[in-house]
């Protein structure tokens, strides 16, 4: 074997060993540690999943993309079987009573509430796997109306107005205000009383250029 032949030899040996130490010195990235999903999104899967299987356990079985309103409701009806809202009916003597005092035979129900905020839930979730907003049957003009009927059934039933009233300040709240701008005002007089004379006499000249008792906007000594 020539010179040239066995320094190329040991070239190659040489370029073998370094890219072999290269691969190993080099390992491929870690995965990056996916956060934990909010509470609102491990709810939202959680009815994504269970919805997924009453279609599945629905005789015949249904197909997501041949999901109407019609079946919405049907489901919603379906969860009625696992509340724990009373809701009176209206020969109960509890009917329109909010804390009814003794039990009753009245059929327990899913609150108005609880379905509101699942719809919300399955409707972000139909367009999130791929659903098209104009077929979202979550959205349907019929679940409205439903979810409007339960509301208005178990208000009257429970004697609970959810229409938002407005806040009226508290008496106590107005008569501290008061108390305290009187409190500031009196401080101010002293105030001014405590000053020097020359301190008074300027106040007066100013008073006479403003045009009787006027004050200065505290913006404007700021």
């Amino acid at each position: 074997m020539s010179a040239a032949v066995a320094a190329a030899v040991a070239a190659a040996c040489v370029s073998d060993k370094s890219s072999s130490s290269s691969v190993s010195v080099f390992s491929p990235p870690s995965p990056q540690p996916t956060l934990p999903l909010s509470r609102y999104e491990s709810q939202k899967r959680r009815d994504w999943n269970t919805f997924g299987q009453y279609l599945r356990n629905h005789r015949p079985p249904l197909a997501l993309s041949r999901c109407s309103g019609a079946h919405v409701l049907e489901f919603l009806k379906y969860l009625d079987q696992f509340g724990k809202t009373k809701v009176h009916t209206q020969n109960c003597p509890f009917f329109g009573h909010p804390h009814p005092p003794a039990p009753c035979p009245c059929p327990l129900r899913q609150a108005w509430g609880s379905l509101d905020a699942l719809i919300g839930r399955l409707r972000a979730a139909f367009e999130e796997n791929g659903g098209q907003p104009e077929l979202n049957p979550f959205g349907a003009r019929a679940v409205r109306l439903y979810l409007r009927e339960v509301r208005d059934v178990q208000a009257k039933a429970r004697g609970i107005a959810y229409e938002k009233k407005k806040r009226k300040k508290p008496q106590q709240q107005i008569q501290s205000t008061a108390t305290d701008t009187y409190e500031i005002g009196n401080h101010f007089q002293q105030g001014v009383s405590g000053q020097s004379s020359e301190a008074k006499r300027a106040m007066a000249v100013g008073n006479s250029l403003g045009g009787g008792g006027s004050m200065i906007a505290l913006s404007v000594l700021n």
